[in-house]
């Protein structure tokens, strides 16, 4: 039986699996039909965000709005496509935004050396996004009742996550992944790994009741108390460091 295109987290809110679980996007239909899309997947992704806009059961005019969580290619790539398919231009945090215009990604963590290695020989880029829109810390955008813009830095400078505060539903960009259980981010893909540690305190801090994550399956069992245990056992707080490093 093939899998479907989107898997429902709330009414009017959809995850959209682009590369199985590992890589997802979402999607936000307001009471009008009008549709907001996040994150947009790899370069090959595109046919499979309007697939997931198709299966429930609108059409790329519907689109009003399109979001980034962040300038990396796993999460941008697809976007020109989307934007071209669409015509609308995306909102990303201001941080960001000029990363998402050049079609390349914040610069990588220079205290490890593959971080170096990177950002001296390996271009980590993507098509070209159009940005309309940079979004700042605490926004609320007319989402589909109300989604909240949290800055969450460190895995690029305007990384952020997003909460919809209506249904409960949390999507925490690459704060943390739920790949094989929660876990950080890979530390060289990161333009600050210790920085994303201490940032991800933001996300316990929140009023949610399903966690879904851009890498990896939601979480809809008492995710607060999860993501609360691992921040906890990874010895994150305002202004803390990791007690190991998970990656």
């Amino acid at each position: 039986m093939a899998k479907s295109p989107v898997v429902p987290l709330a009414p009017g809110i959809w995850r959209i699996p682009l590369l199985g679980d590992f890589v997802n996007g979402f999607v936000f239909r307001d009471d009008d039909g009008q549709v907001t899309l996040l994150d947009m997947g790899i370069k090959a992704s595109g046919p499979k965000v309007m697939a997931g806009l198709a299966a429930i059961g609108s059409a790329p005019q519907d689109v009003t709005r399109l979001l980034l969580t962040h300038a990396h290619p796993d999460h941008a790539g697809g976007a020109a496509r989307v934007a071209l398919e669409t015509g609308r231009a995306f909102g990303i945090h201001a941080e960001d935004a000029a990363y998402a215009r050049a079609g390349v990604s914040p610069p990588r963590d220079e205290s490890f050396r593959l971080g170096r290695f990177l950002n001296r020989y390996v271009r980590q880029g993507f098509d070209k996004v159009p940005v309309e829109e940079e979004l700042s810390d605490g926004q609320v955008l007319p989402v589909a009742g109300g989604l909240r813009a949290v800055h969450t830095p460190g895995h690029s400078p305007g990384h952020c996550s997003f909460l919809h505060e209506g249904s409960g539903v949390l999507v925490t960009g690459d704060a943390i992944f739920n790949v094989r259980g929660l876990r950080w981010p890979i530390k060289t893909f990161c333009t600050n790994f210790v920085m994303t540690t201490q940032t991800a305190h933001r996300l316990a801090d929140l009023d949610y009741s399903v966690a879904a994550f851009t890498h990896g399956p939601e979480l809809r069992d008492n995710p607060r108390t999860h993501i609360g245990r691992f921040l906890a056992k990874a010895g994150v707080g305002r202004g803390s460091r990791p007690s190991e490093p998970l990656f």
